[in-house]
């Protein structure tokens, strides 16, 4: 900053005090950063592309958060990769994530990491996001061995899909040509005659899927056997999952693929208080979350927050959980847990 110096007196001290006061402004800025924030009157909530699960549910949270006086805006977004870093940078409040990126961001080693981002803390338990891939009837596509040197829709950047499965076809050496954009404009583009397969990992039943498969004939499948072994000994944050033959009307049996869980999560600098409202209004109010999204069913029961084993929580989500009884690992105690 540089301060003129004016002969008139009062002119002087006028541009001595704003100095002044600037330079209090800032530390005081520095020192709310080291501190817990304020209860919320208004939060952000990030999401996902529009046509995904994790926007849907946003809207959700958001009228749940309603009934404790808390406005929200329901940002669309690449995804939880890019959830993960709205948090980090504080233009996000609350976010959805899967445990890929949740794995990749402590450990700094995803692509999409300058550094570990280690202030990310877990809120509360969502449900699995499986990997599902489809087709268009008239391609010929009905197995992802199929999709080699294909063109591929993967979903947008940032997003769990958009980032990992183009990682799991170059684990597969499937070359295919992935194509990265929001799966609402995805499946546009399939229903256009513009492309012919999708890869998303999303909550079940995928709003855009469905849409599809109510226009025209689609082929779903998933990976197993050799494939799914193969990808899991690679990428250790997936698990064996099950996509029901009801999901789908297209389906006439289950179909075998890997999945990841998503969480709830906010900043470690999130109030107390705020958090642990949210977590309570959260778990109290499921059912209204489950006619949101069915997926949650998986998280009806609070210890589904059980399923996290390491990744740091929340104290506010901490004290709620242990409220009602549930006994938390001990890896999930966050430094600022024991600071208190």
């Amino acid at each position: 900053m540089n301060l003129i110096l004016i002969k008139t007196n009062n002119i002087y001290i006028l541009g001595l005090v704003t100095m002044l006061l600037l330079l209090s402004a800032c530390s005081s800025k520095d020192n709310d950063a080291d501190t817990e924030g304020e209860y919320p009157t208004n939060v952000t909530i990030g999401t996902a592309s529009q046509g995904g699960a994790f926007y849907l549910i946003g809207g959700g949270v958001g009228n749940l958060l309603e009934e404790i006086d808390i406005l929200s805006n329901i940002e669309a977004t690449g995804g939880p990769i890019h959830n993960l870093q709205l948090l980090e940078s504080g233009d996000a409040d609350i976010g959805f994530t899967t445990t890929g990126p949740l794995s990749e961001a402590y450990s700094g080693d995803g692509d999409w990491l300058d550094e570990p981002i280690e202030e990310i803390r877990v809120a509360f338990p969502m449900y699995y996001t499986p990997f599902q891939w489809w087709s268009l009837e008239g391609s010929g596509v009905t197995s992802i061995q199929d999709l080699k040197d294909k063109r591929i829709g993967v979903g947008p950047s940032g997003g769990t899909s958009g980032t990992y499965s183009p990682i799991i076809h170059e684990v597969l050496e499937l070359h295919t040509n992935d194509v990265q954009a929001g799966i609402g404009d995805l499946g546009s583009q399939m229903l256009d005659g513009q492309l012919d397969n999708i890869s998303f990992a999303g909550g079940l039943p995928t709003p855009t899927a469905s849409e599809i498969e109510s226009q025209t004939n689609i082929n779903f499948f998933g990976i197993d056997g050799e494939d799914r072994e193969r990808v899991m000994e690679e990428l250790d944050y997936y698990e064996e999952y099950t996509i029901s033959a009801d999901t789908y009307e297209s389906l006439d049996e289950d179909i075998e693929t890997i999945a990841m869980y998503n969480y709830g999560v906010v900043h470690k600098n999130a109030n107390e208080e705020f958090v642990y409202d949210l977590v309570k209004n959260h778990h109290e109010n499921i059912d209204k979350m489950i006619t949101v999204h069915t997926a949650f069913k998986e998280s009806k029961d609070p210890e589904a927050i059980l399923k996290n084993e390491s990744y740091p929580m929340h104290p506010g989500a901490i004290r709620y959980y242990e409220e009602i009884g549930i006994d938390l690992p001990e890896e999930v105690y966050p430094e600022e847990w024991e600071e208190k």
